[in-house]
């Protein structure tokens, strides 16, 4: 574990098969991978090559086959479900591609509701939510509940509850799939303030090419294995 202070994920030789019927089907193939504190790392690659099965690992959603998963001084791959869940509420923030919030709770409430596992005060939890607000520009929309919200807004909300808690790592999956173009070139501009300005490590996979450009790093999956962009271009 030298130098791991300065590497936020580190996945060494994750392999992660299922069970389909009588055959077994490797979805990722040994795969290692670090990412540096503070990256903003892009994750391409056609369907069923892996990434959204890598980013489940990498977010403690799932557990390798095989392998080991770090994040910070954490190996996440030999937790319980209940130390995953706790470790999750703390440590990590997930943007999805269909935002996924509740309809029937406010921007304010939905933002909240991660905190509500936490052992804070009402007046510290309300600080919290206020401040992820504003930093996605949503103060305004408090009381707002999702179907009064455009989709880059509610988009927003689920950035603002993926980052409440103040976790050291984003991972998000297609987060602008579901964008219009405009919307997207935002979201994607938040993102780049949230690894600028607060120092977060974001891991992200995409389809999209513009979405990508914005990332530090782009590395492509291919039937569970990496390569490098250059490789993936020949």
């Amino acid at each position: 574990m030298s130098n791991s202070q300065n590497i936020c994920v580190r996945v060494d030789h994750v392999t992660k098969s299922f069970q389909r019927g009588s055959e077994k089907v490797e979805v990722l193939n040994g795969l290692s991978l670090q990412v540096p504190v503070g990256e903003f790392l892009g994750l391409m690659g056609p369907s069923g090559s892996g990434k959204t099965t890598l980013l489940n690992l990498i977010a403690g959603l799932d557990q390798p086959t095989s392998g080991s998963v770090w994040v910070g001084d954490t190996e996440i791959s030999h937790l319980s479900e209940s130390q995953l869940a706790a470790w999750r509420t703390r440590n990590l923030g997930f943007v999805f591609q269909f935002y996924h919030l509740l309809p029937v709770l406010t921007a304010y409430q939905n933002v909240e509701l991660p905190l509500l596992l936490l052992p804070l005060s009402a007046s510290q939890r309300k600080q919290q939510v206020l401040t992820a607000l504003d930093i996605v520009g949503l103060s305004d929309r408090l009381h707002h509940r999702p179907g009064q919200l455009s989709g880059g807004q509610q988009q927003r909300v689920g950035i603002a509850r993926a980052i409440v808690t103040d976790p050291a790592l984003i991972v998000a999956d297609e987060p602008t799939g579901d964008l219009d173009a405009k919307s997207a070139e935002e979201i994607l501009n938040l993102l780049c303030e949230l690894r600028t300005q607060l120092k977060k490590t974001i891991v992200m996979v995409t389809h999209d090419p513009r979405a990508a450009a914005r990332a530090d790093r782009v590395l492509h999956l291919d039937k569970g294995r990496l390569v490098e962009k250059d490789q993936a271009s020949h």
